[in-house]
């Protein structure tokens, strides 16, 4: 018995020895062949990476503001790569952001002979017609560009070149913009108010106080109008007037309380060359609470745009107003309001889509007096500072379809301690935003959207949520 087991045991050896031996051969082999089957690959892959290289140092040394250096290093491969599409597409740029747009002109023709949607190309020609003083040619390419709607922050960019085309054609130029819509939604918030029926308020040793339910959060139906315009007035090539008013009405079904109207309005100055737009001017406005003035506001705004690049532009803001409610009761709430803000928007090569972003501070100051019915000057808050930041993305699935959406998260603190509540008040907001332009034709469109709000702070009567849903359709004008 004990020899049988021990020859099972020896066989077992040599037979997995065996197996491993073959195994380790067949591997081996294995590894040859995969090798000469993959070495034609690997090739290839180098070769496309040895293609790409320079164009990817290119695109580097854009970002980097050195197109001179980008298209020289493109030029010398130039002979043998002009016809490829991405090839093309870079060495026009760089020319045309290095101050030759009579090259860019060659190279964008050679990429729309290829592709004749590929709308960075046809931006990069109409750029580059305008740099060369032929203003026919480029407002046709930017009308065609303008002809296949594209998304909302794009056709900021198109427009400001057109009406820069504008004002060189005729000096003394008046142009015209205006819009009405109308729609209907939910509001699952409509007084911004909590959820909570009861708290409790540390200066009165926690005792609990029951919330009316006029103060707690509510839900309606509502339906919106809005309307408005701006009248822009040519001075000469450089400089204009603008003025423009906008009207806004919410109706809710149920809660006729919260009913509100905005009015607003602005005028100024602008400046736009080398590829800078200033706006300096004043602004006013009142905000009415069911049938009723609630609050006014007056002030100043100054912003600059800057167009970096064919697809980056950056914009920087301030205003300083003033807030004043009309019930004299309601006027410890008074305040005045500094904010600065800046944005950068990017557009994809594709000129479909594009990226937003944002950052901006406030500052609101208490205005109200020291008086006897408000010994502490005032609102009971104090003094509040805001830090926000905003994201978003606006994408053209078609000449009719755009999706858009945004994030956004701001937080406010004030600087004192609230006598009820015995603290200092910090909140914490968040929103999100998501929605469709659906394009009727060029003036017509249909926008269903969805947004959500959350407030949340260390005062209890403050947190909030909020969910609105809406179906709006608007017509433009211009």
């Amino acid at each position: 018995m004990s020899i049988d087991t021990k020859f099972v045991k020896s066989a077992s050896l040599v037979f997995i020895g065996l197996m491993s031996v073959a195994s380790g051969v067949h591997a081996q082999e294995a590894k040859q062949n995969m090798a000469q089957r993959e070495e034609p690959g690997d090739q290839k892959q180098i070769e496309n990476e040895t293609r790409e290289k320079p164009l990817r140092d290119a695109e580097a040394l854009m970002k980097d503001g050195k197109p001179a250096e980008a298209f020289a290093l493109l030029e010398a491969l130039e002979f043998d790569r002009a016809g490829e599409v991405r090839f093309d597409y870079l060495i026009g740029i760089a020319a045309l952001d290095s101050g030759k747009p009579a090259r860019a002109t060659l190279a964008f023709e050679r990429v729309l002979a290829v592709d004749p949607n590929f709308s960075g190309a046809r931006v990069g020609m109409a750029r580059a017609y305008y740099q060369l003083g032929d203003l026919s040619a480029a407002k046709t390419e930017f009308d065609t560009l303008m002809k296949q709607n594209p998304p909302a922050a794009i056709r900021v960019i198109i427009q400001d070149y057109l009406d820069a085309i504008v004002a060189h054609e005729e000096a003394k130029q008046t142009r015209f913009t205006a819009y009405v819509e109308s729609g209907a939604g939910h509001d699952s918030n409509v007084n911004s108010s909590t959820n909570q029926a009861q708290f409790s308020v540390p200066y009165f040793n926690d005792a609990v106080i029951m919330l009316s339910p006029s103060g707690q959060k509510t839900a309606d139906n509502y339906y919106t109008v809005a309307a408005g315009g701006e009248i822009t007035r040519y001075l000469s090539a450089n400089w204009g007037l603008y003025a423009g008013a906008d009207a806004r009405l919410y109706e809710y079904h149920l809660q006729k309380s919260y009913n509100t109207l905005n009015l607003d309005g602005h005028g100024g100055v602008m400046f736009s060359g080398n590829a800078n737009i200033f706006h300096v001017g004043g602004m006013a406005g009142q905000y009415e609470l069911s049938d009723a003035r609630y609050r006014s506001y007056s002030g100043l705004s100054a912003d600059w745009r800057h167009i970096l690049s064919l697809e980056n532009q950056l914009s920087v803001a301030m205003q300083a107003g003033r807030n004043r409610f009309v019930d004299a009761a309601l006027a410890l709430n008074d305040f005045n309001q500094v904010t600065l803000g800046s944005g950068w928007l990017h557009v994809m090569p594709d000129w479909k889509s594009a990226l937003l972003s944002s950052l901006f501070l406030t500052r609101e100051n208490e205005v109200a007096p020291v008086t006897l019915a408000n010994p502490s000057g005032g609102r009971a808050d104090g003094n509040r500072r805001t830090l926000g930041l905003r994201v978003g993305i606006q994408v053209a699935l078609n000449e009719v379809t755009e999706l858009f959406g945004n994030l956004g998260w701001q937080s406010g603190k004030y600087d004192k301690i609230n006598a009820a509540f015995l603290r200092k008040r910090n909140d914490r907001q968040y929103d999100v935003t998501v929605g469709t332009n659906w394009h009727l034709d060029k003036s017509w469109t249909l926008r269903p959207q969805l947004s959500y709000t959350k407030n949340d702070s260390n005062i209890v009567i403050y947190g909030y949520d909020r969910m609105d849903v809406s179906l709006t359709i608007r017509r433009d004008f211009w």
